[in-house]
């Protein structure tokens, strides 16, 4: 359905995740302002681009001035999360509270912690043990408890391991699709028997969009559209189907530095590596229910990400 309206949606943060939800916004006929901190990047049909730090109290208050919905999308360098994330927070709940919008967050399954395989619902308790998780897990209830108290209007949108056009920093991005299409080293983290949840970031934007758009869903975390989970090894041999060569499969059984991951990154991965020896499989019932959207089929979004991947090599340039 497209909407049309006049009402600003504001996206925080032009990564992957962010340009795909503004995106998907201006499609539905909003009109749309993107924040980062440079303000520059592709031109997207429909959207705004403005340079803001809404790390700080000022920057966020005027990234989102004149906003009825704002988007939380920013994200940070792994190994600076846990300080840098508490502060944004801050920053953007209040921003938003001051402004009147409402907020739509998107988040991570961090804070279940180790499941040992158990499907993640919004029922799920949260056991997070790892710091990047439980940093995860107060920043949720605190957006939760802001709803609850009336100080803002806020619902959270949970969303598996990335996959998708445009995406590169994911466990399935830059470390895989690359090396299926050139023949080089295709990188795999742990054990890839196990069932693991991708999320196509074309669903991640349409899901956040659709949040927005729909204000009885606030005050409650919801799991976005994802197809229903796969091996890593059998998401691989779809790959090979559609290249037309086997693949040259390096498996890291523990974090070390490997390819497109460096020592800093690896190091601060670490306390995360469980999501990749046991099952990560995340259930979006609910919200398909709710909502009548559902995922992008895995067959689909490997098509879409290939297609993609051969237009980032034949420019040269991996740096979108």
């Amino acid at each position: 359905m497209t909407h049309t309206t006049d009402s600003l949606h504001v996206v925080l943060g032009a990564g992957p995740a962010g340009q795909a939800v503004a995106a998907e916004l201006a499609r539905r006929g909003h009109q749309v302002r993107l924040v980062d901190r440079s303000g520059t990047g592709p031109a997207i049909w429909g959207v705004e681009r403005m340079r803001g730090d809404v790390g700080s109290p000022e920057g966020a208050a005027a990234a989102v001035r004149g906003a009825a919905v704002v988007y939380h999308c920013v994200n940070v360098a792994y190994q600076l999360q846990t300080d840098v994330m508490p502060r944004i927070q801050r920053a953007v709940l209040a921003a938003a509270a001051a402004e009147g919008a409402r907020l739509v967050v998107l988040d991570t399954l961090y804070p279940y912690g180790e499941t040992h395989g158990e499907v993640m619902t919004e029922d799920t308790p949260w056991r997070a043990t790892s710091n990047k998780g439980m940093m995860r897990a107060e920043l949720d209830e605190k957006y939760l408890a802001a709803h609850r108290e009336g100080d803002a209007s806020v619902v959270l949108g949970r969303s598996a391991d990335f996959v998708g056009p445009g995406v590169l920093n994911s466990t399935l991005g830059a470390a895989v699709f690359p090396g299926a299409l050139t023949g080089a080293e295709v990188l795999t983290l742990g054990d890839i028997d196990l069932p693991h949840s991708y999320t196509d970031i074309r669903a991640v934007a349409a899901g956040l969009a659709t949040l927005g758009e729909s204000p009885h869903g606030d005050g409650r975390v919801w799991h976005l559209p994802t197809a229903p989970a796969l091996s890593t090894r059998e998401v691989l041999r779809m790959i090979e189907e559609r290249v037309g060569r086997p693949l040259k499969v390096v498996t890291l059984e523990e974090p070390r530095p490997f390819g497109p991951f460096d020592q800093v990154f690896m190091d601060a991965y670490a306390e995360m590596f469980y999501q990749h020896t046991e099952p990560q499989i995340m259930d979006s019932g609910a919200f398909e229910a709710a909502f009548g959207a559902g995922p992008v089929a895995m067959g689909d979004t490997l098509d879409a990400t290939l297609e993609w991947y051969r237009t980032l090599l034949a420019r040269g340039d991996r740096s979108s």
